[in-house]
């Protein structure tokens, strides 16, 4: 029987390939700092210390390089980062408001200076 054309693997190859791709470990950020960290103290050899983890010596250099090129910004002072949009939501609220407050203000004062000039401005 023949394979459909494209696929390439068996079906068990396939499945194999799915199950190792699902359960791969995810490494968090402090994770990656630490395998970073003593990549750079170099007590061990990248290869040794990417075997004793488990993870490709490409994987390491990627981290190493996105951990590097993060300490270059943050000393350069770039922290910017995207606001959320419940952030911007909740900024254009109170932007909203402020605008009504100096409105206000503004009408009283206006209000406040034609009496005083219709009173006769000094009566003090």
């Amino acid at each position: 029987m023949r394979q459909k054309s494209g696929t390439g693997k068996a079906p068990a190859e396939q499945v194999i390939k799915d199950i190792r791709r699902a359960t791969r470990k995810q490494y968090g950020a402090e994770e990656k700092i630490r395998i970073v960290l003593e990549g750079l103290r170099g007590e061990e050899s990248i290869a040794a210390l990417c075997r004793r983890e488990g993870i490709a010596e490409s994987l390491y250099y990627n981290w190493s390089k996105e951990f590097l090129e993060a300490g270059k910004k943050r000393l350069a002072g770039d922290t910017a980062r995207a606001a959320t949009s419940d952030e911007v939501k909740v900024l254009r609220k109170e932007a909203r408001d402020l605008k009504e407050v100096v409105a206000e203000q503004a009408l009283e004062l206006r209000l406040l200076k034609k009496s005083m000039i219709a009173d006769g401005g000094d009566d003090e």
